[in-house]
Order: structure tokens, then sequence, then C-alpha cells
């Protein structure tokens, strides 16, 4: 079964996400997935309260950049939020926009060094381990969380080349794909996740989570066409999805037959009516699919 989610986009005022996190709940959508995009939203303290204010969605965070973070501080927030929501928490790292890494002075020289290096630290310590290691850019010295999640929990990675899809495999619990992923890039994605899980002997499952373009309504075709101008994906074929419920549960099966096991309606930024595009995810699209 594909699970289906939602995207509350950080082009919406903070101010915004108590009655859409209700909302998500109240309609019974699988889950509610927040970005931390420079420089508007932070992921974890968006997170804590859309998982105060509701009681069963899952809210994922896909994705906290990396090169902002000290690995023991996300280790920290990951660990209370788990504790805190037990089951409810999912949280993806990545290598964060390079422009943006740039603009606050974190890029690095290698990003796929520094995404492997948190990954691996990450696990350790959110496992309950006792850690001292000295890499490139993860530097700990006898680091261990007094609170570390009471049970296994998943660290996704978001991954678009095929160098981050194979560390993915190598070192993480899932991994994030963007809205500029059509189905034939999901099988290619999880073919190359695979190959990571294996040059790392990982039998365990490895979730993938995929976001879908979605625009609904009388002009939904003219906004998707706009969106994916501008971010200059309109060649792209097969690429996201405008139309009514049953256009869009087809899109969302065909990314699960190709290897998604979460599907996260993403409007479009200009997205008119937030709170109906939940509604319309819940109680239209979700009864749809098995």
């Amino acid at each position: 079964m594909t699970e289906l989610g939602a995207v509350f986009r950080p082009q919406l005022p903070p101010e915004r996400l108590r009655a859409l996190a209700r909302l998500a709940d109240d309609t019974g959508l699988d889950q509610l997935w927040l970005w931390e995009d420079c420089f508007r939203e932070g992921g974890i303290s968006t997170a804590a309260a859309a998982l105060a204010w509701t009681e069963r969605v899952r809210v994922g965070v896909g994705l906290l950049p990396v090169p902002l973070r000290n690995v023991a501080i996300t280790a920290m927030e990951a660990a209370s939020l788990h504790r805190m929501f037990p089951g409810r928490a999912i949280l993806g790292v990545g290598h964060g926009v390079q422009d943006w890494m740039g603009q606050v002075g974190a890029r690095v020289e290698s990003p796929v060094t520094l995404l492997r290096e948190h990954l691996l630290a990450l696990r350790a310590l959110l496992n309950g381990e006792r850690l001292t290691t000295e890499g490139r850019y993860v530097m700990l010295d006898d680091v261990a969380l007094d609170w570390p999640p009471q049970t296994p929990v998943e660290v996704l990675a978001g991954a678009t080349g095929p160098r981050t899809l194979r560390l993915s495999g190598e070192a993480a619990d899932g991994t994030i794909l963007t809205a500029a992923t059509p189905p034939e890039g999901v099988r290619r994605a999880r073919q190359l996740v695979d190959e990571g899980r294996k040059s790392a002997d990982r039998t365990g499952p490895h979730r993938i989570v995929v976001y879908l373009l979605t625009a609904t309504g009388p002009d939904a075709a003219a906004r998707l066409h706009a969106e994916l101008t501008a971010e200059g994906l309109a060649a792209v074929p097969d690429l996201g999805v405008a139309g009514d419920a049953a256009t869009v549960a087809e899109a969302v099966r065909r990314l699960g037959e190709a290897g998604a096991d979460s599907v996260i309606l993403q409007p479009t930024a200009d997205e008119p009516d937030p709170e109906g595009f939940l509604r319309f995810t819940a109680r239209e699209v979700r009864p749809l699919l098995p």
C-alpha cells in the first residue's frame, strides 16, 4: 500500500500551520510534510509544533540541510521528537541547495563526504551508541545521547544524483525524491539505492518517498505548467499531475508501481486554497488508492 501525504509549503506563513496540521489530522491524511527551505521556516520547530497540535498524522521534514547543522544537534532534536511523539516523526537530511549554503558561508567542498559522515554519525547516535570519530567534516569526541529514542527510528536522505542515491542506500534508511522525479526516475533511483544497499550488505527495508507536483481545480493545468516552466522542467515527460481525484490517484499509482512507498502531493506555490487541497488529498484521492 502506498502511503499518501501532502506538503505544507513554506511559501505559506508559519502561522497558517496550526489550522492546516489539524485539518490533516482530522481528515485522516497519512502524512504531512514540511520543508526547511532557506530562508523561510525551521524544520524542527515547525515539526514539533505540528506534532503537538495533532494526534495521529505523521509529520515529515524533508529535509534538514546538513551543512547548517552539527550532527549532535540534529541527533538531540531528532531524539526529542521521537521520544515525545513515538512513531510519528519522519526526518530526512540532505545536501541542501548549494547556492543557499553559499549564502550563509556553509558550502563545503565535498557535499557527498559530509552527508556520508553525517548519516553514519546520526544513525549511530540515535541508536544509543557512544561515538568518537574524526572525519573530514564530522568530529565527535566521546559523544552519546542521554535520551536516545526508545525504539529504532528511520533516518532518510534526500537524493537526486547517482552518487547520492547510492550513498542513501548505503547509509540511510530511506530516500526522499523531489517532484522532478517521474515514474521512470523512481525506478532508476530504486536501482541505484539498491546498489548502495548491496555494497553495504544492508538487507532491511528502505523507504522511498517522492513528491508529486499536483494541481486541481479549473485552472489546474495552467498552474502546473507555469510552475514546471519556472523550474525548467516543462519538457520532462510524465512529471506532475493536473486534474480531478481520479487523475491524481492514477499518477500516485504509477509512482507506487515504480517503487515509491510514500507519495506526497506537493501543491503549486500559488495554490489558492491550501485547506481545500488537503481535503481533496484526504477525502477524494485517498479513497481511490488501495
